[in-house]
């Protein structure tokens, strides 16, 4: 059983790497937005590739504003995901040992 246990508590750190990762990615996309980045760099084309596919569903949903508040709702889900998800896997982890 034990080797279940590391492989779920394996699945929860992960899981929490690639959270916190994509997090920071949506925020550094959010501090770029403020200012007006060269659509052709490098950088500012992978942060637009890798966090439109989440944005724009949630930017459609919501009412026209002057503030694009779609990175906020996705930093909250994303930290839900964190608590709930990754903290479930590492006590289920904890009780097959």
């Amino acid at each position: 059983m034990f080797v279940l246990s590391n492989f779920l508590l394996a699945c929860a750190q992960g899981l929490n790497a690639i959270l916190t990762i994509y997090s920071w990615i949506i925020i550094v996309r959010a501090l770029i937005s403020w200012v007006s980045p060269d659509p052709f760099n490098p950088i500012v084309r992978f942060l637009v590739q890798t966090t439109e596919p989440v944005l724009d569903p949630i930017r459609r949903r919501l009412p026209v504003m002057p503030i694009d508040l779609s990175p906020v709702i996705v930093l909250l889900f994303l930290m839900f995901l964190r608590s709930f998800l990754v903290r479930t896997l590492l006590e289920i982890a904890v009780q097959v040992r």
